[in-house]
């Protein structure tokens, strides 16, 4: 087996299966990449047995097909420190694989093809397209609330729900909630929920481009799917049942702020320098004409801030982790951002001033 191609056909491809390598595997084929050499073209395939990433590059010349498996770290590290436009080429020899460009040449060792795991082949029974940058927006204006090695194992991810015309993601780690769906006219998509684990969707963030292209999602009963020109994505999918967020939506919220997003934000980074390192808590005063933000911690050090505000209502004091307000806020592409609260103790609905695409509930902080 034998083939050569230019450095910047292969880096693209690599980089783009690296973040599928697993780091710290047991099984060293994991640490691997799978070249797979047919007519023109050159499959990469990396899993970690949870994702499966597979990226295409076109070669120049080749000698027969084949398969192998190189250490990907390295193969990746002898192509980004070659010179640009370098032709690279590669030729099997036994448990080794020679690439050489120029005058350098390197001897990497094998493992065998036959040895390198295979997702096994499924069907999508739900199957859609979606405009990258909508896809892109759907997860981003959740992730941050998926939970980080909850015992809860269901929460270690995001739920992808279909109904209609509709898609929807959902997060939580228990303390918050984030919700954003995309209503598309030409969709009619059968009900369905499957939890990505958060793996999987920090992956598909780095992955997607916000850019007006269309890719193919594919959901099956164990995985999904993405398919672009450039790549196909496939993870595992979380074994569990998410919760019924519809039942935790506060109802009860009869009191309306309206804020200017930016200024809010600021004020609240400003009060979070001085709150608790291990807690986060900021106290919020809601009064008729001004909020006030008082955060303290304990070295017995104290912010204080205070905006303008037209709140119509009874005074409110509630306390909040204030980074979980912040990630709601840079979350929000509206200029404005809108408040529904009810007292001190319930949870406080958080939306754009604009559009209602995205939603988030906060519980309070007891300070």
């Amino acid at each position: 087996m034998k083939f050569s191609l230019n450095r910047e056909l292969l880096l693209k491809p690599l980089l783009l299966v690296s973040g599928a390598v697993e780091r710290k595997s047991t099984l060293p084929i994991l640490g691997n990449i799978l070249l797979d050499v047919s007519g023109q073209s050159l499959t990469l395939t990396a899993t970690d047995l949870e994702l499966e990433m597979v990226a295409y590059a076109e070669i120049d010349n080749h000698g027969q097909d084949g398969k192998l498996t190189v250490p990907a770290r390295k193969l990746l590290d002898i192509c980004k420190s070659l010179p640009d436009g370098a032709s690279i080429s590669f030729e099997a020899q036994e448990d080794n694989v020679i690439i050489s460009s120029g005058r350098s040449r390197y001897s990497l060792s094998t493992l065998p093809a036959t040895d390198f795991p295979n997702i096994e082949e499924w069907k999508g029974d739900v199957e859609f397209k979606l405009c990258k940058s909508q896809l892109l927006r759907l997860i981003e204006s959740t992730h941050f609330s998926m939970a980080n090695q909850d015992v809860r194992y269901y929460l270690n991810g995001m739920s992808i729900e279909t109904e209609g015309n509709e898609i929807r993601s959902v997060a939580t780690d228990g303390h918050r909630l984030a919700i954003c769906k995309i209503a598309l006219e030409n969709l009619q998509l059968p009900n369905r929920q499957v939890i990505v684990p958060r793996k999987g969707i920090l992956e598909i963030i780095r992955l997607l481009d916000p850019v007006e292209e269309d890719v193919q999602v594919f959901l099956g009963s164990n995985h999904i799917r993405i398919i672009d020109t450039e790549y196909s994505f496939t993870s595992k999918l979380v074994d569990g049942r998410f919760p019924d967020y519809r039942r935790v939506l506060p109802r009860n919220g009869d009191k309306i702020l309206n804020a200017d997003k930016g200024e809010l934000k600021q004020v609240l980074s400003r009060a979070s320098i001085l709150s608790n390192e291990k807690f986060k808590g900021v106290r919020l005063n809601f009064s008729p004409s001004e909020l006030k933000i008082t955060a303290n911690n304990p070295e017995q050090e104290q912010a204080e801030e205070i905006i303008e505000i037209d709140f119509p209502y009874e005074e409110v004091e509630i306390g909040f982790n204030v980074n979980y307000v912040l990630d709601v806020l840079n979350a929000i592409r509206d200029t404005g951002v809108k408040f529904t609260l009810a007292d001190a103790n319930s949870s406080v609905v958080i939306e754009g001033g604009e559009s209602n695409e995205a939603l988030y509930v906060v519980m309070p902080m007891r300070l």
